[in-house]
């Protein structure tokens, strides 16, 4: 049970889109956070550039300004700020540890994010200590994965969605469309729960981690599942990113189609641009396009299941007996949500280019250490063991067929619209 204080409270929804505009604010306004060095290839690298003085400074620094945004982020939702203050140096430093064994170049090559560095060492410090109650209920784990799903939005620019290309667009719409129905179908037929059908449907479907953790925060779902999901969504990812080029190669599929396949059916952004790169420029080039035209789909897609989940999950004793009006929706829906939409509506129409490349690497930054801080607090929290609980199989197979369904249908409407 968590320690909070009933006084002054702001629902955290709320709390996380005030935070995420004061972090925009201050970028495009105050002060831009550096962004550190977390790449290195051998021993000496990680001395001269991550331990380099003046790359500890900056992550000093950024430690200083996240502790900031995180204090007023438990001071506003009624959490414990003394325990917060003594809870997150543990956790960044646990993150930072992530975050440099996920910038060895050998770990790069195969695609392991930060994100399961994150989660591996929170599950191994959780598990093989015993941590105090009021350590898990300090823990923020839903503050950070918002506030970086806010920041994501800054990311989602109009113009860019318009330069993908109309062929870019129709394909990430039906694989989307097709994809996301496939997989809800199968889930009901194995009688997987309702949260994780609904993560494992967008995570094949759209943009695999984005995607699940912006379904898990929509419909306010369970962080161990969340970390079932995610773990999935990578493992299956590697394979992917080595053989469909190669698939490809075997085939002589034309580079474009060969593109449009891998930017469809592979689920994280990185092992698209490492597959694309293997083919070809040109595979590269329209790989990237389309997978963007699936991220851009995000924010509809949170939205629509947002809608969809409050309407259909509600439990409420005056409500049980009809169906939710919309002041109930309206009560029950994610607000983090319309911060997303604002954030990119906002650099979309009010922000220059030249200030959206100025801020952009540093706002990326950002959201990936808040993701990563979030991940680190599910494994901190999370016991092992219901990470891989006997009845997570029919789970697993939903997202081993859906993913393969996704390969082949992909490929199929990648043929249809960009061979030649």
């Amino acid at each position: 049970m968590s320690i909070q204080t009933k006084k002054n409270t702001i629902h955290e929804d709320w709390t996380v889109v005030i935070l995420g505009f004061i972090i925009i604010g201050i970028s495009l306004f105050v002060f831009l956070p550096e962004v550190p060095v977390f790449s290195w290839s051998n021993s000496s690298e990680l001395f001269t550039k991550v331990f380099d003085f003046k790359n500890l400074k900056i992550l000093l620094i950024q430690f200083l300004y996240l502790i900031s945004i995180g204090t007023i982020g438990a001071f506003l939702i009624g959490k414990s700020v003394k325990y917060f203050l003594f809870t997150f140096p543990i956790v960044y430093l646990l993150t930072l540890i992530a975050l440099i064994l996920a910038g060895n170049s050998a770990i790069k090559s195969i695609n392991l994010e930060a994100v399961i560095f994150s989660l591996a060492i929170g599950l191994a410090i959780g598990n093989f200590f015993k941590l105090p109650e009021w350590f898990r209920s300090a823990l923020s784990t839903e503050v950070f994965v918002k506030i970086g799903l806010v920041l994501l939005g800054t990311s989602v620019i109009f113009s860019d969605i318009l330069k993908a290309g109309s062929l870019g667009l129709i394909q990430a719409l039906i694989v989307v469309l097709s994809v996301w129905y496939f997989a809800f179908w199968l889930c009901r037929k194995l009688k997987v729960d309702d949260e994780l059908t609904m993560m494992i449907s967008s995570a094949v479907s759209i943009c695999g981690v984005s995607a699940a953790i912006a379904t898990s925060g929509a419909i306010k779902g369970d962080s161990k599942k969340l970390s079932y999901v995610i773990s999935m969504v990578l493992v299956t990812a590697v394979p992917m990113m080595i053989f469909m080029p190669i698939i490809a190669k075997y085939f002589n599929f034309p580079e474009e189609v060969t593109g449009a396949w891998l930017g469809g059916s592979i689920d994280t952004s990185g092992a698209v641009v490492a597959s694309g790169t293997l083919v070809g420029e040109t595979a590269l080039k329209i790989s990237t396009i389309v997978k963007f035209s699936q991220n851009v789909l995000l924010g509809l897609a949170a939205f629509a299941i947002s809608v969809y989940w409050t309407y259909t999950h509600n439990k409420s004793s005056d409500v049980t007996a009809s169906k939710p009006t919309l002041k109930v929706i309206w009560e029950r829906f994610p607000k983090f949500v319309i911060g997303f939409i604002a954030a990119s509506l906002i650099f979309s129409f009010f922000i220059t280019p030249e200030t959206r490349d100025e801020v952009k690497d540093s706002l990326k930054n950002l959201q990936g250490i808040w993701f990563a801080l979030a991940f680190t607090s599910i494994g901190l929290e999370t016991n092992f063991k219901d990470l891989f609980v006997t009845n997570s199989r029919k789970p697993l197979y939903a997202f081993l067929t859906a993913q393969f369904f996704n390969i082949i249908i992909t490929l199929l409407i990648a043929f249809l619209l960009f061979s030649k």
